[in-house]
């Protein structure tokens, strides 16, 4: 199966920094996630929307590893949403949901202004 290219959208919303994610997220995906990490601004919150990721690989993994450690360098609070159930558990095992707050999708992750110690899960 060929690679589909990495592409990300920073966008404001409820003063949260949502970077809207297609494609895959691997090496080829460094510069777009250091871009859409800078094109965030001044967010004290930044939202990655997984929604549109069809393969994240271990070098993906290493550079959402790199995002956080950035927005924990910054003091901003990193969230994710709309990851599929396979990368869900990733992140369980690699215990990057450790440093951020998953949620089902943008909406609800947009609507709260500080972290659900649920997880947007209820």
């Amino acid at each position: 199966m060929p690679a589909s290219r990495f592409e990300a959208k920073v966008r404001l919303e409820a003063g949260i920094a949502v970077v809207t994610m297609g494609g895959d997220i691997d090496r080829e995906a460094e510069s777009g996630l250091a871009a859409a990490y800078a094109a965030a601004g001044g967010a004290d919150v930044v939202l990655l929307d997984f929604t549109n990721v069809g393969y994240i690989n271990s070098t993906g993994i290493a550079l959402i590893v790199r995002f956080l450690a950035d927005g924990r360098r910054d003091h901003r609070e990193i969230r994710a949403c709309a990851l599929s159930p396979h990368y869900t558990e990733i992140f369980e095992l690699t215990r990057l949901s450790d440093y951020m707050t998953i949620f089902d999708d943008a909406a609800s992750a947009t609507a709260l202004t500080t972290s659900d110690p649920t997880g947007g899960r209820g």
